[in-house]
């Protein structure tokens, strides 16, 4: 009985080793850019940077106009007036690099948070199209992580992801 069993079981190997896993692959980042609200949050982050930036570069001036002033007058300061500019100026020109690495994590975090809702709805989006389709896994063909795909064996799903988050599905 068992060797009938193993026979019937080394028979069906070939069939199972046929069986192909359905899958799926998209530009996870280009999708991304297909949502409505894409461009949306892009312009609001635009927005944030262009503040900061101008921030800093108000800082900048400031220093570089209060450095130019001690430059031309530091020969006629007595040397207790001249250490105290000279400690505004480390002073400010330290809270200037503060303000730009802060400004630069703060960037980050609003890059994070307003990519986040987007992130969930595709991802949501992506499980109901792998569900429906019958696919075993959906593979990000992002950063050449997929330098070959058999298109013959998977699925593009650029175009029907872009049809599903038009729709809001």
């Amino acid at each position: 009985m068992k060797k009938l069993a193993i026979l019937f079981l080394l028979a069906l190997l070939p069939f199972v080793a046929q069986a192909q896993i359905k899958f799926g692959y998209l530009s996870y980042s280009q999708a991304l850019k297909l949502m409505p609200d894409y461009a949306i949050a892009q312009t609001n982050l635009e927005q944030l940077r262009a503040q900061y930036d101008a921030e800093t570069k108000r800082a900048s001036e400031e220093f570089v106009q209060k450095y130019e002033t001690f430059l031309a007058t530091q020969k006629n300061l007595a040397p207790v007036i001249l250490d105290k500019r000279q400690s505004e100026l480390q002073d400010l020109l330290y809270k200037n690099m503060q303000f730009k690495e802060e400004a630069q994590r703060l960037l980050a975090k609003a890059e994070t948070d307003a990519y986040a809702p987007l992130k969930a709805k595709l991802n949501a989006a992506l499980a109901k199209i792998g569900a429906e389709k019958g696919l075993s896994f959906i593979l990000n063909t992002d950063n050449d992580a997929l330098p070959y795909i058999n298109s013959a064996e998977g699925e593009d799903l650029t175009v029907v992801v872009a049809e599903a988050l038009s729709k809001g599905k």
